[in-house]
């Protein structure tokens, strides 16, 4: 989970970067031509600095440049990226400044803040939860108190920097109903899910909205 991955595996390929955004603005261009109307949006993942986002945002757009001059058109699109470092928590209001959205990765966001892989909790986390030294599986339901501080902390400076950022989660969390309201509280605007978990998703979004309300 800490590896040679995300914006790290683009800034040393950046013809990865090139090959992944080609293809995003050629289908979001060709669905276009077909009438349909296309929000596009390109995030880049594992952020830690603001020269990893820079880095990768200027080969983006770089290959933006030279799709539209190609096809002889435009599509319009966000650039942002995934806050699932701690690191890029702590500095939000940086990458607020060059980022149009943040999308929170809990998962790794709760690897790497609590030092846990999903990888092999599975063999200590039963015990840990019958014993009490956690509530719940951190990684079903967001540590509110610990991972859920950095969130709270990244949207407040992401904000301050971008008052109209647009901010959502993409995880196993945001089709779990306590962390739904958790999110909805700190004043995000979208969760993201596995499909199946959609229509719990929906409900408890709903019913966060209606508890919240005022």
């Amino acid at each position: 989970m800490m590896g040679h991955r995300g914006c790290r595996l683009g800034i040393t390929y950046p013809e990865i970067t090139e090959m992944q955004a080609r293809a995003i603005l050629e289908a979001g261009l060709n669905m276009k031509a077909q009438g349909i109307d296309v929000k596009a949006e390109i995030m880049i993942p594992l952020v830690g600095t603001v020269r990893e986002f820079n880095a990768q945002a200027k080969v983006i757009r770089q290959t933006a440049a030279d799709v539209f001059a190609q096809r002889g058109e435009q599509l319009d699109y966000l650039l942002g990226t995934m806050i699932e470092t701690p690191r890029a928590a702590l500095i939000a209001d940086s990458i607020g400044g060059q980022a149009q959205f943040f999308s929170f990765g809990t998962n790794d966001l709760t690897q790497m803040t609590m030092g846990f892989s999903r990888d092999d909790s599975g063999k200590f986390l039963p015990s840990y939860l019958k014993d009490g030294m956690y509530e719940r599986d951190p990684f079903q339901s967001i540590d509110q108190k610990g991972v859920g501080l950095l969130v709270q902390m990244a949207v407040e400076k992401g904000r301050k920097s971008r008052p109209d950022i647009k901010l959502g989660v993409c995880g196993e969390h945001g089709g779990d109903p306590l962390s739904i309201d958790f999110f909805h509280r700190t004043g995000l605007n979208y969760v993201s899910c596995s499909p199946f978990r959609v229509p719990i998703a929906r409900l408890a979004a709903a019913q966060a909205a209606i508890e919240n309300e005022g």
